[in-house]
């Protein structure tokens, strides 16, 4: 992807998530505040944390292999189906679903929020069939998703990745930002805008400070 508009003039953000990830759904819901107040236009994408992480599974915490074989796959699976079977426009209202379920009403990645978020999204039920396929039909495309995100920041990072077009109309791309809460008008396109300065930036590959809270879902 090298475009620097999309069809309807505005600047193309491409997004990757996965839904179990709640600093993926708190960058989300701020890149949503922007696109109310900046020219921009969120497409979404999916990355998978279970596909991240499979090469290293031994060297995670015992807690965290156990989310990510127990947790982790249905809702990309099913995601991804829905992205495959209906095409791309769903993943956002479908990831909107997912999301609110899981982090904000606290129901958590289970096959019951997964089937009522369909539903939240008006999309069809017997998509939830694909959250335990074994043999997961489309298996290639999730990862070719994933893969493209993740090539464009390296393997170091997780989700989000957000990529924008540069000063050259090639992308530039971005692990985070990792903020909570999700800041709202004004606040949410100064960082916008600040995000944007450093990425533009040759040469530029970090900033990073240790994390000393949780997300906070209040706002939302």
């Amino acid at each position: 992807m090298s475009e620097t508009a999309t069809a309807s003039g505005k600047t193309p953000v491409d997004f990757w998530f996965d839904p179990l990830c709640p600093w993926a759904w708190m960058t989300s819901r701020w890149v949503l505040e922007v696109e109310k107040v900046r020219d921009i236009e969120v497409r979404w994408h999916i990355m998978s944390l279970a596909v991240l992480n499979e090469d290293k599974i031994d060297e995670l915490p015992e807690e965290y292999r156990e989310m990510l074989a127990t947790k982790a796959w249905k809702p990309v699976r099913v995601a991804t189906a829905a992205w495959q079977k209906h095409g791309a426009d769903v993943l956002g209202p479908l990831y909107t679903a997912l999301g609110t379920r899981f982090h904000n009403q606290g129901e958590g990645p289970t096959e019951e929020a997964i089937a009522a978020a369909l539903a939240d999204a008006g999309l069809p039920a017997d998509l939830i069939e694909y959250a335990d396929q074994k043999d997961f039909e489309f298996e290639a495309e999730l990862r070719a998703s994933h893969k493209e995100g993740i090539d464009k920041v390296g393997q170091e990072v997780g989700t989000p990745v957000i990529a924008v077009p540069g000063a050259d109309g090639e992308q530039i791309a971005f692990f985070g930002p990792v903020v909570t809460p999700a800041p709202k008008g004004e606040a949410a396109a100064r960082l916008w805008d600040g995000t944007l300065a450093v990425a533009s930036v040759p040469g530029f590959y970090e900033i990073k400070r240790t994390r000393t809270k949780g997300p906070d879902f209040s706002n939302l």
